[in-house]
């Protein structure tokens, strides 16, 4: 938007609008984790919340009973509330209400839940022996995820490999999808679990065992959406990423600590996928400091997204409150307003421009130069103290981002204990580009510029070399190159 009276038509603010026919081309996944006895202007806000962010799917962390029985009571006769595992009481008219609300603003709703845990009352909903993992070739120890009160149970983990558990928790499921209005699944694991056995003491590859697992619910529920976590990358390049899962999702832990890591890891995700699958990091911000209240650190979460939207990826990042912890209602730590006005920018910023960060193209380094003292280039890879350039190429236009690590305290894209700094504004930069063919017009947009508006850029060619005057970089620069 511009004004009229405005003689350079400087715009005033932008706004973005996804017209993609399916939510999985363009996944910006959003979560809501608390379901207390809310009012239905509390519910309405929360999503409105995450609608202006433009999320269009919401992860429904802890909404469930028990792992092993997510519905409490039955499809005839569901519970109203039960205590879900750390002992708060979920509210079924909230879960109903944040379905119908998500639905209302044209996103999607996925249950939580992993593809194979059942808690210490397990056997009472006929959960069997034969089906669990044990950590020796004995069945001595059963394999477990300890947790502590006011935790009520300890996770105790089953062959998801086992197609008698497969039948149990699809029926389950079944029993969630007569009461809740769910769109999908949203299938967690926990990361590699070292060397685990089969009841008959039999060595299970774990990660290879997702692979019929998330082909028993796909083919049991044909009609509903399925993602599945991957810790760490455990099981992504195989089964997962060639499974018939809707988009790839990838939880951030070590040793990816590094803005470089974030990187590999969404490229290495759409070549996994035969380069059809978009990807979702969770990537928890600012975690050092999640178990005290305070605010997130602008600078870290602006540098971490630039170097995510930029490569091609979303961030599962935004809910009721902002995330910073694999706890999902953990909300210690708030969003400023500013901060959140700039994170909306970063947001329309990246579906305005979804068509060029997230749809086809080919990733290559662009071998950018600049002319001029004290800057430095660095080509595909973050580098502290300079700014780096990433490139994705289509048939007519080549796509330069630019990322600023000038001023950059930590080359660690968490920001633990929020220390990062905000990158010095460089003006006036003049860019040499090599390129092959005749360039028909240059322009840049920025999420930190103008609301995000594109603006043409005078531009020099001398056979293969164009040279660029870009007006200024804080951030994150986006140039377009059209042939």
């Amino acid at each position: 938007m511009t004004l009229s009276d405005d003689p350079q038509k400087n715009a005033l603010y932008s706004m973005a609008v996804d017209v993609s026919s399916e939510w999985t081309k363009f996944p910006r996944y959003g979560f809501v984790s608390n379901y207390g006895r809310f009012s239905q202007e509390t519910i309405q806000r929360n999503i409105e919340n995450l609608s202006r962010f433009h999320i269009n799917g919401v992860q429904f962390y802890d909404w469930k009973y028990d792992h092993q029985k997510p519905l409490a009571g039955s499809p005839e006769n569901p519970a109203e509330s039960w205590p879900d595992l750390i002992g708060r009481t979920n509210y079924k008219a909230t879960i109903d209400g944040y379905i119908q609300a998500a639905h209302d603003k044209g996103m999607k709703a996925m249950f939580y839940n992993l593809l194979f845990g059942a808690l210490s009352n397990a056997a009472g909903d006929g959960v069997r022996e034969e089906w669990y993992l044990f950590k020796d070739a004995e069945r001595i120890e059963k394999d477990v995820h300890p947790l502590d009160p006011p935790f009520r149970s300890s996770i105790y983990l089953t062959n998801p490999a086992n197609t008698d558990w497969q039948d149990y928790l699809n029926k389950r499921h079944q029993e969630v999808y007569e009461v809740f209005n769910f769109d999908g699944f949203h299938i967690d694991q926990l990361g590699s679990r070292g060397t685990v056995y089969d009841y008959d003491g039999q060595e299970v590859d774990l990660a290879q065992a997702y692979g019929p697992f998330i082909k028993s619910t796909v083919a049991k529920f044909p009609d509903k959406y399925h993602v599945m976590n991957s810790v760490t990358q455990y099981g992504q390049e195989s089964p997962i990423a060639t499974s018939d899962v809707d988009f790839l999702y990838t939880e951030v832990w070590d040793p990816f600590n590094s803005f470089n890591d974030l990187v590999g890891i969404i490229h290495d995700n759409y070549r996994y996928s035969g380069y059809e699958k978009n990807s979702v990091l969770a990537a928890y911000m600012n975690y050092g400091r999640s178990n005290q209240p305070g605010f997130v650190n602008e600078p870290g979460i602006l540098l971490t997204n630039a170097v995510i939207f930029a490569n091609g990826g979303a961030h599962l990042e935004i809910g009721e409150h902002y995330l910073t912890n694999e706890y999902f209602p953990n909300n210690n730590l708030q969003l400023r307003g500013t901060t959140k006005d700039k994170l909306i920018t970063y947001y329309d910023f990246m579906v305005g421009y979804q068509n060029l960060l997230r749809d086809g193209g080919k990733v290559f380094e662009p071998a950018v130069e600049v002319q001029g003292e004290g800057v430095a280039v660095t080509n595909g890879t973050a580098v502290q103290g300079n700014v780096t350039s990433y490139g994705r190429r289509f048939s007519n236009r080549d796509v330069v981002h630019l990322v600023n690590f000038n001023n950059a305290s930590t080359m660690e894209w968490r920001d633990s204990n929020g220390t990062q700094r905000a990158p010095n504004t460089v003006t006036d930069l003049s860019l040499r580009i090599p390129v092959s063919k005749t360039v028909r017009k240059v322009w840049m947009a920025s999420p930190d510029i103008a609301a995000g508006a594109p603006m043409e850029l005078p531009v020099e060619q001398q056979g293969n070399t164009l040279t660029v005057s870009l007006p200024s970089l804080h951030y994150w620069d986006m140039l377009v190159i059209e042939y």
